[in-house]
């Protein structure tokens, strides 16, 4: 059932046609994804953060749309980026994890495999990404520009791009050595303006991948939050946040500047959860988890949209969508076929319109813990352990901290998660079944919010996983 819902979604959007999505040829709208690195849903102002400025980004969202039900790709880097990248969900993906290649990558995709920056080249785009690939090692098949992308600067590997200080980053097929003396953030930052300013004439799609504010914790000063008591930890993480925002505003007035605001759509997003769990930002907001958690805290992503004259401005909005809708949605918006099967579905009408529109089920599947699943249908939500734990089950739309398992009382609903997580995925070798008990889930009194689960110690510290 979950297959035909998805293909009835398709061909609902098909008939929407280039009348009110797609434009006109010689009037393409430039497109740039901005994705951050581990930023909680919590850690914007326009999502609720108190403590951290963010007044660029927030601006975004006054001018634009802000959507409080968007989900990452994953809980992790690598598949997240993956779903994002070829419309794919974890259970089809050729990336499902996180898995290094010795001494420097990822685990390659498949030569063939098509990707959002090939469909934009079919389209006539310029092509860029400037931060972090972490989808294939240097020589492999699956290196940014083998994977559509005209232009490459930045880290091939996301483990190296733990190191804000780094030895070398890649431009192109080439290494450019730094030997640790430059702040690689700024490098990027420099570099994406760059690309916009050769570009301006013509079409292009930026995607500008940064690593703040993953591990680790490095930044030039801290300036912003020195008067504050904060631990010094804990000052470097709002620093670097606040200093991703400040880039993103420059880019802004680039776009003003150069004449090109009004026919450049910009979307902002985070990879996955937050990684920091301290208590004094409550990075997660009202969710309940982080990254590496199949709970919303761990892959909900605080995204906005922005493109004055064609998304309403101001309007948050209810709609449902993933990191494997972009694909698809930038097809609509350009009119270019996307060849082979996804599972994402194009929301280019609902971010026309500021309508939510009825999405269907989301899937999610997670290797580094045992085998953890998730799904939503609906306002229904359910998580799966591992294949020897029973399914956790809950209602959204009344319990957003997921703090009330609902299972026993719904079997009818449990039978039809069951179903559909078995149904929504394909075996790989590269990502098996790990069939193991995983530990049980925290329990949690009824009523708690998300931010009272969150394991952290009483002293405000940045404790986080960094791994990828």
């Amino acid at each position: 059932m979950a297959n035909l819902a998805i293909v009835g979604w398709n061909v609902q959007l098909s008939t929407c046609n280039l009348v009110h999505g797609q434009v006109n040829a010689g009037s393409k709208p430039n497109v740039i994804f901005i994705l951050a690195d581990d930023l909680g849903y919590g850690d914007l102002g326009c999502f609720g953060q108190k403590l951290i400025r963010t007044p660029n980004i927030d601006q975004l969202a006054k001018e634009g749309m802000r959507f409080t039900q968007a989900y990452a790709g994953a809980t992790v880097c690598a598949p997240s980026r993956c779903s994002l990248m070829t419309g794919k969900h974890n259970g089809h993906a050729a990336i499902r994890g996180n898995q290094e290649v010795k001494p420097e990558g990822q685990a390659p995709m498949p030569a063939d495999t098509f990707t959002v920056a090939h469909l934009m080249k079919q389209a006539g785009y310029s092509t860029g990404l400037i931060g972090k690939w972490g989808l294939g090692h240097p020589g492999s098949a699956s290196t940014a520009n083998k994977m559509g992308f005209d232009y490459f600067f930045g880290y091939n590997c996301q483990r190296q791009a733990h190191e804000y200080y780094p030895e070398h980053l890649w431009r192109n097929e080439e290494q450019v050595v730094f030997n640790g003396t430059k702040y690689s953030h700024d490098l990027l930052a420099d570099e994406a303006i760059t690309f916009i300013r050769t570009n301006k004439a013509q079409p292009f799609f930026l995607y500008l991948a940064l690593t703040i504010p993953h591990a680790k914790l490095q930044v030039p000063d801290t300036q912003a939050y020195d008067a504050q008591s904060w631990p010094d930890d804990l000052k470097k993480l709002a620093s670097m946040i606040t200093r991703m925002d400040k880039d993103i505003g420059r880019i802004m007035s680039l776009l003003k500047e150069l004449s090109i605001d009004n026919n450049t759509l910009v979307v902002f997003a985070s990879d996955n959860g937050a990684a920091y769990r301290d208590q004094l930002f409550q990075h997660s907001g009202p969710l309940r988890g982080f990254k590496r958690d199949m709970y919303e805290g761990g892959i909900r992503t605080p995204a906005i949209v922005r493109m004055p004259g064609k998304i309403p401005v101001g309007v948050v909005s209810q709609q449902v969508w993933t990191f494997a809708d972009f694909l698809p949605t930038m097809s609509e918006l350009t009119g270019v076929k996307i060849p082979g099967s996804i599972d994402g579905v194009s929301v280019w009408q609902s971010w026309l319109s500021g309508k939510a529109q009825e999405h269907p089920p989301i899937y999610f599947e997670f290797h580094e813990r045992g085998f953890n699943q998730a799904a939503r249908i609906g306002d229904w939500k359910a998580v799966k352990m591992s294949p020897m734990t029973p399914l956790e089950l809950y209602d959204l739309k009344s319990d957003l901290a997921e703090a009330n398992n609902v299972a026993s009382q719904n079997p009818a609903q449990v039978e039809r998660f069951e179903a559909y997580l078995k149904s929504a995925r394909t075996d790989s070798e590269l990502w098996p079944i790990k069939v193991e008990k995983a530990k049980n889930s925290p329990k949690v009194s009824e009523g708690n919010t998300g931010s009272q689960r969150q394991p952290n110690s009483k002293k405000p510290t940045s404790k986080q996983d960094a791994s990828k």
